[in-house]
């Protein structure tokens, strides 16, 4: 039997310049770290700036980037809850209405009481009520979330009529608290933002470092499987909704702070589609189980940038909607793309 022979120091030493079996180069750390989806929006982001910054001399100075993170703040806030939901294996398509009922609940108890705390505490409690009688529909009903909040939807946008009779209500422009939230700063970055940036990073620690997160991920991923993990399904459907029902309340809050008074419809019409194309762009899957609220963040910058450049432009603002409802669709079809799932209609 014969001895291995062993090799020698110089054959043992790699190549100069040659990268190590273990050896990352810095860039794919880095983008490794940043993760695929997230770096993909990164540099959809300083694309778009660097486009509209050439086309508009005024797009890239402070003032306008601020008003663009003042902007996406209501449809961030919708956005960052639709993500969870919808990671949940659900969906919430009230999530406007409800923004839009606690609006118009918080200016007409300021009127009443002239506390702005109490409107503020008012409007979540609305939130909540919405969010629980979402949770127990979808549960004790058995009714699909997209059927069940479509109905509620409109439910919810009924009674902000009703006790509003279709008006503004009340007028909070003269108390300091709601002057605050719309207009003031710390330490340079206007309240309305810093309100967006502190939801997404308790919603983002709640969802990464929390079991209550690893949970939701469970569910949305197999929620047979969590079943028979010992999961108490229905009590995280109804947490959830119930935490939707408060972020969409201090969406409701922001806009009656920005506008001066409660406002039933105009302020939250079509923020269900902001906030579905949002979670969608972000790369949250539809079918549940995996997201991302950082991703959420950068596609909201995103919607916001395009929606500022394009009235910079001088475009037409229903052409917005247009563009919302196309990066829906790309950002659905991008997914069933990287599923590999079938398509429908398409042969196997």
């Amino acid at each position: 039997m014969s001895t291995p022979t062993r090799p020698s120091p110089a054959q043992e030493q790699p190549t100069p310049g040659a990268p190590g079996p273990d050896r990352v180069s810095p860039v794919r750390r880095v983008l490794s770290g940043i993760g695929v989806q997230n770096s993909s929006l990164i540099i959809t982001l300083v694309v778009l700036i660097i486009v509209l910054s050439t086309l508009n001399d005024n797009f890239f100075r402070t003032n306008n980037l601020l008003l663009i993170g003042s902007a996406v703040t209501i449809m961030g806030l919708l956005s960052l809850v639709q993500t969870l939901v919808i990671i949940l294996g659900a969906l919430d398509i009230s999530v406007g209405s409800m923004a839009g009922l606690a609006s118009v609940i918080s200016a007409m108890a300021f009127t009443a009481t002239g506390s702005s705390a109490i409107g503020i505490l008012a409007a979540v409690g609305t939130g909540i009520a919405c969010g629980l009688v979402n949770g127990l529909i979808i549960i004790f009903g058995r009714v699909n979330p997209v059927v069940a909040t479509l109905a509620t939807l409109a439910t919810y946008k009924g009674i902000a009529q009703v006790v509003s009779d279709g008006k503004a209500q009340g007028y909070t422009g003269a108390d300091d608290l709601f002057i605050f939230l719309a207009k003031g700063t710390v330490l340079g970055l206007p309240t309305l933002v810093w309100v967006f940036l502190i939801v997404a990073a308790i919603l983002h620690f709640l969802l990464k470092y929390t079991d209550i997160g690893r949970n939701i991920f469970a569910i949305g991923g197999n929620d047979t499987a969590a079943r028979l993990a010992g999961i108490n399904i229905n009590r995280y459907i109804i947490g959830v909704y119930a935490l939707v029902g408060v972020v969409a309340a201090i969406a409701g809050v922001l806009i009656t702070a920005r506008t001066g008074s409660g406002q039933p419809t105009s302020g939250s019409e079509g923020l269900e589609l902001q906030a579905v194309t949002g979670a969608a762009l972000g790369g949250t899957m539809l079918k549940g189980g995996k997201g991302s609220i950082v991703s959420t963040v950068l596609a909201v910058f995103i919607l916001g940038v395009l929606d500022n450049g394009m009235s910079g432009l001088g475009i037409n603002q229903f052409w917005q909607n247009v563009a919302h409802g196309a990066l829906l669709v790309v950002a659905v079809v991008l997914q069933q793309l990287r599923s590999g799932e079938r398509r429908v209609g398409l042969p196997a």
